[in-house]
């Protein structure tokens, strides 16, 4: 049997990513939701998979292999280029501590650092890193955006793996509720008849 994960409200996220301390982690964790992205995806993220000119990102040799574009928002851009001068890395965006050409954040400290803050926000859901995907996902199909989409931003390769956000959806559990109600607001019962 599958669990379905823990997801974070949009209200949740923000006080996440606003009450981060470390402003590496803080950038990560707004890269993570607002894209959507796999924690190895983000944190291996280089110069070159950034067209600001389009407003997308070149997610390179993801799982399974492939390869994706996801749109960029203009905020997750700005702090991605605040970050960036902090450390100025020839290449990554997100680099190990020592600056060294071949070395990443570590992913350690980015699961720490989520701990620390989801324990600070007294949230008490079994939250990591790679919630934010989920949340992230879950939102946008509150917002309306079909499943299919989802699935390519995500970089499913099956609409089965996407579907399963819908069952954490708001949406989906009132309508639900709507159409279990109505089907059962036209039955006559006795009680209700005087019988």
């Amino acid at each position: 049997m599958k669990h379905l994960p823990d997801i974070l409200t949009p209200c949740e996220v923000a006080m996440v990513i606003s009450l981060t301390r470390q402003l590496r982690y803080q950038v990560c964790f707004l890269t993570l939701y607002s894209m959507g992205l796999r924690l190895g995806e983000a944190i291996s993220l280089q110069i070159g998979d950034i067209d600001a000119g389009r407003m997308q990102v070149h997610i390179r040799d993801a799982k399974g292999g492939k390869d994706r574009l996801v749109p960029l928002p203009q905020r997750t851009l700005l702090a991605l280029r605040y970050y960036w001068r902090t450390h100025r890395h020839p290449h990554w965006l997100f680099p190990g501590k020592d600056n060294q050409p071949d070395s990443l954040m570590d992913r350690g400290g980015l699961q720490k650092a989520m701990k620390q803050v989801i324990l600070e926000c007294n949230i008490h859901k079994a939250i990591s890193p790679h919630s934010l995907r989920h949340s992230y996902a879950t939102h946008l199909l509150e917002q309306g955006l079909d499943l299919r989409s989802v699935q390519t931003l995500l970089g499913h390769h099956s609409l089965n793996t996407t579907a399963r956000y819908t069952r954490l959806t708001d949406i989906t559990r009132k309508n639900t509720c709507e159409a279990i109600n109505q089907l059962t607001n036209g039955l006559a019962l006795r009680w209700e008849c005087g019988l």
